[in-house]
């Protein structure tokens, strides 16, 4: 089933999101070449694609997982987690309608 990986910031994340982005990205490689990531993404902070140094408020993940105990797992493992990059992070079941 799809879970949706709500992210929420801390304040003036940047430099904490940029220091642990490589391992972040890594672990959403991982999902996506193995065919379970449907889309992942940051929220900039500002209305541009490229915020600057504004930052970001959040991130969105939606995957493929076995039950909602594994997605919850997996999002709790984030390396932005144990970095101290989120504030909040909610997940919950995702059913894709469209495209």
């Amino acid at each position: 089933m799809l879970y949706a990986i709500i992210s929420e910031d801390v304040k003036n994340s940047l430099e904490r999101r940029m220091a642990a982005r490589p391992d972040h990205l890594a672990r959403l490689e991982k999902l996506r070449d193995e065919g379970r990531l449907v889309l992942a993404g940051p929220h900039p902070a500002i209305d541009a694609e490229n915020p600057g140094e504004a930052g970001f408020s959040g991130s969105l993940v939606v995957a493929e997982f076995d039950d909602l105990n594994s997605a919850q797992a997996w999002a709790d493992a984030d390396p932005f987690v144990i970095a101290g990059v989120y504030a909040k992070v909610t997940v919950k079941p995702f059913k894709k309608v469209l495209p």
